[in-house]
């Protein structure tokens, strides 16, 4: 990615040779271009991605937000909080031989990014085969890595008409922009396809939820310069302006917007698909937290407890049980909670009910399962647990959406269908009940 900013002209050449000159100086000269989007000491002391980093770039017809997210197994977190706000995804896979077989063996993160991307809601995905070079440009290399991940994309759920793949050297700078130069000489003998940027300027952005109330999952708060406490998201639903009240859920907070930046530019408003900056004013800085949701006063997110929902199990060795203590995903939240009730296995093409309380749940099955908040240890009875804001897939498909994780390995992904134990909130802060439906 930062090879292809540069090639773009995002990067200019100042920034460039510093990047250059720090890496070498740091003994990691081969992440001179990495260090443009890993920006923290640590990331680039141990070179590695750890945190969602965003940048944008223009294609003649595209403006794209780019989301750089951690490959590496222990940040799998903070990949899901990066995944949850994409439309599209960029898989970038090595082909140097015992590299990809690495990522792509079962276990390995190539298969698991797949996987926890598809189920956030993203259908389109190119991959971009890198350093090539490092096997001479063979085309066979190629071809037996599209073979493999074609047929595994399939099988998770990408339409093969939303998938494209692409050869490519981001140290070299060959087929990112163009295929030109005394580099690309050999790949241009057998590759006459897109490049990388040609097939970004052919994503299709998804249908929006503009028409619906305002949903901002909070990813990141920080103290603005002189505006306020800021906080960026993607928004989920409806439209937000300067001036603003909103609702802050959980809690009994509202902060009005002051500025909203959209790709480092003061914009009066901004609507459902954007990742925005929102700089809020009147509120506390303690009340805002990563994984709380912006809405209206008069259209607020239920927050729920215990929830039912439609989940599809994944490739897992020790199969699910009731009682199970996961651990719950959505959005940039985590939360401990406990599968608490099996209710049925379904059939993955019609959805029909197949067994009534079956007694475990393995690899392959469609199942509706009920999950129940815990307060950090399996003992807490369930609605001791804080509540989060959710809504079902039928509701608002972004907001619905749920992974679950287990001993490090994420074991299933979902819809939530209903919401059990809810907190209705009246429209006047300070006003609570507890309702079980």
């Amino acid at each position: 990615m930062g090879r292809l900013l540069y090639e773009l002209g995002r990067i200019d050449e100042k920034t460039r040779v510093a990047n250059e000159r720090g890496s070498s100086k740091a003994g990691k000269s081969s992440f001179s271009w990495a260090w443009e989007l890993d920006g923290t000491v640590e990331e680039r002391e141990r070179g590695i991605t750890m945190d969602i980093a965003l940048q944008s770039l223009s294609t003649p017809q595209r403006q794209v937000t780019i989301l750089d997210a951690p490959g590496h197994k222990d940040f799998i977190p903070n990949m899901i909080s990066g995944a949850a706000q994409a439309d599209c995804a960029l898989l970038v896979v090595d082909a140097i031989t015992g590299e990809f077989e690495a990522g792509f063996d079962r276990g390995g993160q190539t298969r698991e990014h797949l996987l926890l991307v598809r189920s956030l809601g993203v259908s389109q995905v190119i991959v971009a085969v890198n350093k090539l070079d490092q096997v001479n440009w063979d085309p066979s290399r190629f071809e037996e890595i599209c073979g493999l991940l074609r047929a595994f994309l399939v099988q998770s759920g990408f339409p093969s008409s939303k998938t494209s793949f692409v050869p490519v050297s981001a140290m070299l700078g060959v087929n990112l922009v163009n295929c030109t130069g005394a580099d690309a000489l050999v790949l241009s003998k057998w590759y006459k396809g897109p490049t990388l940027v040609d097939l970004l300027d052919k994503l299709e952005p998804p249908t929006r939820e503009i028409a619906s109330p305002l949903r901002l999952p909070i990813s990141n708060v920080f103290k603005g310069q002189s505006s306020g406490t800021g906080v960026t998201g993607r928004i989920c639903g409806g439209v937000v302006q300067v001036g603003e009240r909103l609702r802050v859920l959980p809690g009994d907070e509202s902060a009005i917007v002051r500025l909203i930046d959209v790709e480092e530019q003061s914009v009066p408003w901004a609507a459902a698909g954007t990742n925005a900056t929102l700089y809020l004013t009147s509120i506390d800085p303690n009340h805002l937290n990563i994984g709380s949701v912006l809405c209206p006063p008069s259209d607020i997110v239920p927050l729920a407890t215990v929830f039912t929902a439609r989940i599809i199990v994944f490739d897992i060795q020790l199969p699910i049980t009731t009682g199970a203590s996961i651990e719950l995903f959505h959005h940039s939240r985590d939360v401990p909670a406990t599968i608490s009730k099996l209710i049925a296995t379904l059939d993955r093409a019609s959805g029909v009910v197949t067994k009534k309380n079956p007694r475990v749940l393995t690899k392959g099955i469609s199942a509706e399962v009920e999950i129940s908040l815990r307060a950090g240890t399996p003992s807490s009875p369930a609605l001791s647990a804080r509540p989060i804001p959710l809504e079902p897939f039928s509701v608002n498909k972004d907001m619905g959406r749920i992974l679950v994780r287990r001993g490090g390995e994420t074991i299933s992904a979902g819809k939530p269908i209903s919401l059990i134990a809810v907190k209705v909130l009246n429209t006047l802060p300070g006003i609570v009940l507890d309702v079980i439906s």
